[in-house]
C-alpha cells in the first residue's frame, strides 16, 4: 500500500501536466500561434526531465545508504510541492516571462521527486516480499501508475465537462493541481509508518563498509547493463508518454472535444491496470524475455496502422488506442523488474534510478515533442508512428539477446 500510494500520486502528478498541455499553454506562454505554445509547454515537460538523471542518482544511492524509508518520504513531498506549486502560479497575463521560468521550476522539483519514486519504491516491494512471482508483485506497482492517471483523467473530465468553454478562462485547470495535497499527506503518513534499512542500517558489518565505497566506485562494471536496459525499454518508453500526454492533445486538435479525449484517456487507464497484472502472471509463468520479445515484436507491427487509423471515426480511434495500451502495460512487469534487479542490492538504488531516468528523459520526455514536429511537418500522424516502430524493434532485438542474465528462469537458458 505505501508503495503502491506514492506511485500513483507521482503519476496523477506527471499526466496533469500532459491531459492538460493544452490549458497550460495558454495560460503560460504567450505565442500567436497555438502549436507553438504547445511546443514551448512540452519543452518545458523536457526540461523537468533533464535533472532526473543526475537526482535519480544521488536519491537512489541515498536508498541505498540511508533506506527506502528515508528517501520515499523526501519524494513524496518534492512531488507534492510541485505540483500544487503549479496550481497556485500566476499566468503570464499576470507576471509576464516569470510565469513560465516559475512553471519550469516547479516541474524540476517535481522531476527530482520523481526521479527516484517508482524504482526504489518497486525496488522496496521486491525486497519486503521476497517470493517467486516478482513479476506478478510488480504488477501492482504498474497498476498503480495506471490509477494515478485515471484519477487524473477522471478529475480532469469532470472539470473540462462542468465547465465547458470557460474551462480555461475560469482557470478551473489549477484544481487537479491543488488536490494533489490531499493525496501527498496521505501517502506522507504512511510513508512515516515504514521500518529504515539499507546499508547504513545493516547489521552486517561487510555491508556497512561497503557502503564507504564511493559511488561511481561502486557502479563499476555495471554501466553497460544500465544501457542495455534502457534500450530493451525503449519502445514501452514512447508508448507511456503517448498514452500519458500526446493521445488526448492529438484527439482534441483533430475536434474529438476535451470531454470525448479524456473519456478516452480514462479507458486506456481503466484497462492498463488489469493488463499490468496479466503481465506480470505470464512473465512469472513463461519468463520475462519471451514476453518482451513477444509483446515488443507485436507492438512493432501494429504501431504505424494503429496511427493510420487516428481521429477517421471513434471506434477506429479508441480501438488503436486500447491495444496501445495493453501491449504497453503487459510489458511493462518484466521490464522494470529487469529494470531493477539486473543489479545488486549494494548500488540497486542508485543503478536502477539512473537507467529508469535516463531512458525517459532521452526518449520518453521527448516522444510529445518529436510526435507534436512530425506531425507538424508531414501533417499525418503515421510519420511518429514510424518512429515508434523502430524503438519497439530496438527493444525486441535487446531483449532477445540482452536481457540480463540473472532474470532467467532455467527454461530460457
Amino acid at each position: 500500500m505505501v508503495a503502491v500510494l506514492g506511485n500513483l500520486v507521482e503519476w496523477y502528478d506527471a499526466t496533469l501536466y500532459g491531459l492538460l498541455a493544452v490549458f497550460l499553454a495558454k495560460a503560460f506562454f504567450s505565442f500567436s500561434h497555438p502549436a507553438t505554445a504547445l511546443l514551448a509547454t512540452y519543452a518545458t515537460l523536457i526540461t523537468s526531465y533533464i535533472v532526473r538523471p543526475v537526482a535519480g542518482l544521488m536519491l537512489g544511492r541515498l536508498a541505498d545508504l540511508r533506506g527506502h524509508r528515508f528517501v520515499l518520504i523526501l519524494t513524496i513531498n518534492l512531488m507534492s510541492l510541485g505540483t500544487v506549486g503549479i496550481g497556485l502560479l500566476p499566468t503570464y497575463a499576470a507576471i509576464g516571462v516569470w510565469s513560465p521560468i516559475m512553471l519550469v521550476l516547479c516541474r524540476t522539483l517535481q522531476g527530482i521527486g520523481a526521479s527516484a519514486e517508482y524504482t526504489v519504491a518497486t525496488s522496496y516491494v521486491l525486497e519486503q516480499q521476497p517470493g517467486a512471482r516478482p513479476n506478478y508483485l510488480i504488477g501492482w506497482s504498474i497498476a498503480a501508475t495506471n490509477l494515478g492517471p485515471l484519477l487524473a483523467s477522471v478529475v480532469a473530465m469532470g472539470l473540462t465537462t462542468y465547465f465547458g468553454d470557460h474551462f480555461a478562462d475560469s482557470e478551473a485547470w489549477r484544481i487537479p493541481f491543488l488536490l494533489s495535497a490531499p493525496l501527498g499527506l496521505l501517502a506522507l503518513y504512511l510513508r512515516r509508518q515504514m521500518v529504515d534499512d539499507g546499508q547504513l542500517h545493516a547489521p552486517s558489518a561487510a555491508e556497512r563498509k561497503a557502503a564507504r565505497v564511493p559511488l561511481f566506485t561502486a557502479l563499476r562494471g555495471h554501466w553497460g547493463t544500465a544501457f542495455r536496459v534502457i534500450a530493451m525499454g525503449a519502445g514501452h518508453r514512447v508508448g507511456t508518454f503517448c498514452i500519458q500526454a500526446y493521445f488526448v492533445t492529438a484527439l482534441i486538435q483533430q475536434g474529438f472535444g476535451a470531454s470525448l479525449s479524456m473519456l478516452a484517456s480514462i479507458l486506456l487507464y481503466l484497462l492498463g491496470a488489469p493488463a499490468a497484472l496479466l503481465g506480470g502472471i505470464l512473465s512469472d509463468r513463461f519468463g520475462g524475455r519471451r514476453v518482451l520479445v513477444s509483446g515488443f515484436v507485436i507492438y512493432a507491427a501494429l504501431t504505424v496502422p494503429l496511427f493510420s487509423v487516428l481521429g477517421i471515426s471513434v471506434p477506429l480511434t479508441l480501438s488503436a488506442l486500447v491495444i496501445c495500451a495493453i501491449i504497453n502495460n503487459i510489458v511493462a512487469a518484466p521490464l522494470s523488474n529487469a529494470y531493477i534487479m539486473a543489479f545488486p542490492r549494494a548500488v540497486r538504488g542508485a543503478a536502477a534510478a539512473l537507467n529508469f531516468n535516463l531512458g525517459t528523459a532521452l526518449i520518453g520526455a521527448t516522444a510529445p515533442l518529436v510526435a507534436t514536429w512530425l506531425e507538424a511537418r508531414t501533417g499525418s500522424e503515421i510519420a511518429f508512428g514510424w518512429y515508434m516502430t523502430v524503438l519497439c524493434a530496438v527493444s525486441a532485438v535487446t531483449s532477445a539477446f540482452a536481457y540480463p542474465k540473472r532474470l532467467l528462469e532455467p527454461s530460457e537458458d
